[in-house]
């Protein structure tokens, strides 16, 4: 009886914390959903529901034409082109880079090895904004100012922090492997090319997604070094469209989800490799 007794109690405390936890994840996923389902909401209403108040969460009709405005204002789809651009080819290049040296520091034995992780870590602690004005009188020297190249090419010599994490990832995999790839005579080329990259396959996907999405929300870098119109990134084009078409809230936000929906969809055909690139890469230091 008095086991009985204490299995249920048991039972009844499992399933309160059950429903306490569900409870905190649903309300946790409707209040970052909530901003989400606004704009989506505020791209397909009529002009004249937008501003009335109290606030309707239902369109009275589906404006689907307002997802045709940013496109008649203003080169978007030109501007899809080049972040997809400057997204793709930086975040190829940061995880080609990026592996190679974080395959370096993990697996070769090289004089100040440890040091010089160090010192590539540090680089992490400088503000960006620090390096700033001495980064674009580079650029200006090398006459890249007005091209996509100050926004490619820093990204092929190893980040700091994708370093950091293919590094941690690289750590995770048993020596064995090293120790049999070299009985069969395998360089450490051979052992980074047909071993440890094949198996690196979740953390690449990580640093893709994270360059990937950086690349395609950055606002600063494009604003410096990029002229002319034609040339901008979704980023710097919805400012544009908000600065002068701030009356048709409901084309901004058609364009702000639309400007949104590349960085969602990469997310969602790679969520298993994100997710298990995150467990692993922290596991062995």
């Amino acid at each position: 009886m008095i086991q009985t007794a204490r299995l249920q109690g048991s039972n009844i405390v499992e399933l309160i914390y059950r429903v306490l936890l569900y409870a905190a994840i649903i309300l946790g996923a409707v209040i970052f959903a909530t901003p989400f389902y606004w704009m989506i909401r505020t791209a397909l209403m009529p002009t004249w529901q937008i501003y009335i108040f109290p606030p309707e969460w239902v369109p009275a009709e589906f404006q689907w034409a307002n997802f045709k405005t940013p496109f008649a204002v203003f080169p978007f789809g030109r501007w899809f082109i080049n972040s997809g651009i400057i997204a793709v080819a930086s975040a190829i290049g940061t995880a080609v880079s990026a592996s190679m040296v974080g395959f370096s520091f993990a697996r070769l034995r090289f004089p100040l090895r440890d040091t010089l992780f160090v010192v590539v870590l540090a680089t992490m602690i400088m503000p960006e904004h620090v390096r700033l004005v001495p980064t674009y009188l580079l650029f200006v020297q090398l006459g890249w100012v007005g091209t996509y190249l100050p926004l490619i090419v820093p990204n092929w010599f190893a980040p700091a922090f994708f370093v950091f994490l293919m590094r941690q990832f690289f750590m995770t995999i048993p020596k064995e492997y090293d120790d049999a790839a070299f009985i069969d005579g395998c360089n450490p080329i051979g052992l980074f090319t047909r071993i440890h990259l094949p198996l690196s396959l979740p953390a690449l996907g990580v640093v893709l997604i994270f360059q990937m999405t950086f690349q395609w929300n950055d606002f600063l870098n494009p604003l410096i070094y990029i002229q002319g119109v034609n040339n901008f990134t979704v980023a710097l084009g919805l400012r544009l469209f908000q600065g002068q078409m701030t009356t048709n809230m409901q084309g901004l936000m058609a364009a702000a989800l639309m400007g949104a929906l590349p960085t969602i969809i990469v997310f969602f055909f790679a969520q298993r490799y994100f997710v298990q690139g995150i467990v692993v890469s922290g596991v062995k230091g």
